[in-house]
């Protein structure tokens, strides 16, 4: 067999004593660093699983910034006992507690909602006020991230069903752990929601998610705007409209998916921000957009967007704005009059990434598109650095078990590049 083939399927794992991890044990990127850390010791309620890739999420800046103050970490001191980051991955499970055994099987593979609606079981001692008021864990914040060789499954994510089967066990370990990011934008599209009368006398009847053969516009075509882009196709609108400022990113967008645009008969059209306004005004007859998707957290943007919404539109504020530019005027009389609707998410939950898997299965949307670089574990923290600079367009995925590889910018990425790349790298 291959070292990739030995590495997918073997039957006993034998685990070493300590691991790579990328950790963090105080605020600033000044405390983030690559260590050797012992192998969690499970627990008879928990689990332990190999990491086999990872994502390096956006939302890691915001905990390094904030450190103790983050509302997942509510006092958490970070020197005293250091955080394995990375919320986004896929495993396989390795080690099983004494009370789970006959529940799970070592081999199994799984994805794991990170953002965990259960209160802290675990070292609530370690949080202001034993965690009270808590009502929300995260994976990669105050439980065990991806970040790392390996990975404790502690009883919150358990607790919350937030470990998924996948729905196709050969799936690629890069598609699995995109599972997460792109469970936000199918998360965010889900709270669009229209009122819909089939006849002047029928009953209203609602409609969640974009509303199919109307007009829909994606304003930022950065990663997360591009897969919101691809998910609104599932919904079929006659139109939509991707704006950006960087025409860079408006022709990938139609690289990625005017195909797909075709083949669902969706006019697809890719603008410049200057050329938003009249645009809508063109192709809606001056009615305006019945879905616009915010995927920029720009204050005067987003005010401007909801002057396009067509009578029942939705604007779904998915780019957060930066406290203290967060305030939007709200026009009365365009809710009263028009029905205009503003809505907004904050991540997914165990369904929706579940929901997610299963259209990656399907080809409803192609995680490929969305990567834009690979490579290994120790490649975290330069990958953090080069969000925050934002100097990378898309995902990277690391992958901990590989000797250690200099970053690799792709334009597309899948399951034979993976593959390729693991049996070359493999310790």
């Amino acid at each position: 067999m291959s070292k990739f083939s030995d590495y997918r399927y073997q039957k006993d794992f034998n685990v070493p004593e300590t691991m790579q991890a990328i950790i963090a044990a105080g605020v600033g990127f000044e405390n983030l660093k690559v260590a050797e850390v012992p192998v969690p010791q499970v627990g008879p309620n928990q689990l332990l699983a190999r990491v086999d890739a990872a994502g390096v999420c956006t939302s890691i800046i915001k905990l390094i910034e904030q450190g103790p103050k983050h509302t997942y970490i509510n006092g958490w001191d970070m020197e005293k006992w250091p955080l394995i980051l990375g919320d986004e991955g896929s495993v396989t499970l390795v080690k099983i507690g004494d009370n789970l055994k006959g529940k799970f099987r070592v081999g199994q593979r799984y994805a794991i909602q990170p953002a965990v609606n259960v209160p802290p079981i675990v070292h609530r001692e370690r949080y202001n006020n034993n965690g009270a008021g808590m009502f929300k864990c995260g994976v990669g914040y105050s439980l065990p991230g991806h970040l790392a060789q390996y990975i404790c499954i502690q009883e919150e994510i358990l607790q919350g069903q937030c470990l998924l089967t996948l729905p196709d066990d050969e799936m690629a370990y890069f598609a699995v752990s995109m599972g997460e990011p792109i469970s936000c934008v199918y998360s965010a599209q889900q709270r669009n929601f229209h009122l819909i009368k089939d006849s002047p006398f029928a009953e209203r009847r609602p409609h969640t998610g974009i509303l199919p053969g109307g007009i829909t516009v994606v304003i930022g075509a950065g990663a997360m705007g591009r897969m919101h882009a691809e998910l609104a196709l599932r919904f079929r609108p006659s139109v939509l409209i991707v704006c950006d400022l960087q025409q860079e990113r408006l022709d990938k967008t139609t690289k990625t998916i005017a195909d797909k645009a075709r083949t669902r008969q969706c006019h697809l059209v890719c603008v410049t921000g200057d050329k938003l306004e009249q645009m809508v005004r063109d192709l809606s007859n001056g009615r305006g957009a019945d879905d616009i998707i915010l995927a920029v957290g720009i204050q005067p943007v987003q005010q401007q967007a909801l002057g396009l919404l067509a009578p029942g539109g939705v604007a779904n504020l998915f780019g957060g704005l930066p406290r203290g530019k967060h305030i939007l005027e709200l026009d009365a009389l365009a809710v009263h009059y028009r029905e205009i609707k503003v809505v907004g998410s904050s991540g997914g939950d165990p369904s929706d990434m579940a929901a997610t898997l299963q259209a990656i299965k399907a080809k409803q949307i192609d995680p490929g598109n969305y990567v834009a670089a690979v490579g290994s574990l120790d490649n975290a923290i330069d990958v953090l650095k080069m969000i925050k600079e934002t100097k990378i367009d898309g995902k990277a995925i690391l992958y901990p078990h590989i000797k250690h590889t200099a970053l690799q910018s792709v334009d597309y990425w899948d399951k034979s590049r993976e593959t390729d790349l693991l049996e070359s790298q493999l310790t």
